[in-house]
Order: C-alpha cells, then structure tokens, then sequence
C-alpha cells in the first residue's frame, strides 16, 4: 500500500481494528477553473487515482471538444472513466455513479486515493447523495416518448408535460428536450411526475468520508479563461473531431450532439457560421455554461473547502495541507 494511503488507513481504523471509513476527495468547479490540473497534482503527490466526473468528458471521440486530460497527463497518473462511451449512448447519472462506486471501492483495495473530479453536479451530487428510487421506464415506453418528441418538438411536449405535471414542467426549460422527454417518459410509465420519485431519499454506500474542495474563481479571471480554452481547442483540432461526429448521423438531442462547442462547430462545418461567428457562439456558450456551474456548486456544496482562485502552483501549500490533514485525522 502507498505511504500516504497506508498512512491515512492506520489513522482512521479504531484500536479495536474495526473497518476504517475509506477516504474519498472530491475536486469540483466550473469549467477552465484549473480543476483537473488540480486532480493529477493531488494523484502525482498522494498515491490517487483521477475519476472522472464530467458528463461530456465520458464520451469516445471528442478528447479535445470536451477537454479531457491529454495522453501525457494520463500517463503521469492513472485516470478512469474518460472516453469510455460511444455518443451514441447517452450516460445517465445512474450510469455513472455505478461505475464510479465500482472505480472508488477499486482505489481503496490498491490502496489508491480515490480524486473524483468534474463539473457535473448531479454526478457528485448522486455520488454524495444517492439517487432517489424512480423506477426503470420500459424501453416501449421510452421509444414511444422520444418518438412523441421527434413528432412534436421540446416545446409542445413540454406543453402537454405541463398539462399533468405543471410543477415539473415549471422546473424545466422548454428548449431542454433531454429533461422534457425523461420528465414526460417517467410520467407515462409510473403515473407519478418525476419530482414525486426525486424526493425520495437515495441509497448511499457507508464506510466512505469525504473531503470537498471547490474552485470558484472570479468571473473576471474564469471568463477570460473559458475564451482561451476554446481558442486553444480550435487549434488543437475541435474541428476535426466534429466532424468525424457528424459523419455519423447521430440523433442531435443525444448528449454529446449538445456538447459545448459541438453546436457552433457543426454550423461551421455546414456554412450556416463564419468561422468568427462559431468561434463567438462557442465561447459565449462556454461562460454561460460556467456561469450555470458556478451558481450551482456556491449553493449546492454548503461545505466544500471554497477557494476563490484557478488553480495554480501557488495554492498547492494550502491544498496539500489540507488533504494531509483530512487523511491523518478525518478533519475537512
């Protein structure tokens, strides 16, 4: 076992030998916010293993559009969970979660820090949480729905939605067709709005604590940022990874199809936006996607480690302190 890993081990198993609450760290922030940079420097210098937990960065074939770590830096460090499924497969939150407690409890029998880190709140929050008991959906049930979106269009379905379950409908956007048809889909098969099953407590696995450390750098510094990652993934060659995605014919309201950047590139490609016109859209989407990330994590992760920076060199002395700390003792 790892030094650090054996160390942290020892410190938390009782004088009796009683199984030890495993840790767990958990990296989070908004996109460009430097948190992956963050998660292989934590694995580097504690013995970890990066998870994955990014909702775009699962998928096969856009390692640049959805930025996930480059070959080198997966080499440094053992990384899981990036480009492991086919765009055509959408990648619920349960199906992730499953496979990450699979990559955590693998982590801790190597004696590896388990380092998830992402963007994707319901993904931790599902990870922390648990998710609430909503039944499967019959694939009848989900053919006859998405086929009712095809026919119809987000808004209408989000109109007919709104007709028996105006609470849930309230909560969704009409131009957000993934939520819409999972929202009228469980609705058809249950009976029951699907706010009715969210409300329900989940399961959680136990013998696992936590450290949560949060990266919200001002919009100042986080939107200039969000500018240049785009730029810097047009050169490194976005184009060409759209471009083999949509040689595919893909349905465009799958996940990857919504992709940031995926959209803008795609009208590129097809002459409907100069390439100053893609590039503008795509970094416009990027600082309101940032912007929707930053709201979520200062509300929603209460009691995360908050640092009001991206990451650089300079905030490892407080970061490693912390998690030297949170491994010795426990204490976040």
């Amino acid at each position: 076992m790892p030094p650090c890993s054996r160390d942290a081990a020892e410190a938390a198993s009782g004088r009796d030998g009683a199984a030890a609450e495993l840790p767990v760290l958990v990296i989070a922030g908004p996109t460009a916010s430097g948190k992956s940079a963050l998660a292989l420097r934590v694995a580097e210098t504690f013995d970890g293993t990066v998870i994955n937990a990014d909702s775009m960065q699962v998928y096969a074939g856009l390692p640049i559009v959805t930025a996930q770590p480059s070959p080198e830096d997966q080499a440094r460090a053992p990384h899981r969970l990036y480009g492991f499924r086919d765009p055509a497969e959408p990648c619920s939150a349960a199906d992730w979660r499953a496979l990450a407690v699979d990559e955590i409890a693998a982590c801790h029998a190597a004696g590896r820090l388990p380092v998830v880190v992402g963007g994707t709140g319901l993904y931790l929050h599902a990870l922390r949480h648990g998710l609430s008991p909503v039944p499967p959906v019959p694939d009848a049930v989900r053919a006859a729905a998405r086929t009712l979106l095809a026919a119809i269009g987000s808004a209408a379905l989000h109109a007919r939605l709104a007709e028996h379950d105006p609470a849930g409908a309230e909560r969704l956007r009409p131009s957000d067709p993934q939520r819409v048809v999972r929202a009228w889909e469980v609705l058809e098969a249950t009976g029951r709005p699907l706010a009715d099953w969210q409300a329900m407590p989940g399961t959680v696995e136990p013998g696992r604590r936590f450290l949560e450390l949060l990266l919200l750098p001002p919009r100042e510094t986080l939107y200039p940022a969000c500018d240049r990652r785009f730029a810097a993934m047009l050169a490194a060659g976005a184009l060409t990874e759209v471009e083999a995605l949509l040689r595919r014919g893909l349905d465009p309201a799958l996940p990857a199809m919504k992709a940031v950047g995926v959209p803008e590139l795609a009208g590129l490609l097809r002459d409907d936006l100069s390439m100053t016109e893609a590039t503008e859209r795509a970094q416009r989407a990027t600082r309101r996607y940032a912007k929707r990330q930053f709201t979520w994590f200062r509300h929603r992760m209460p009691g995360a480690r908050r640092f009001d920076a991206q990451f650089s060199e300079s905030l490892e002395p407080e970061i490693f302190a912390i998690i030297r700390r949170f491994l010795l003792t426990g204490q976040n």
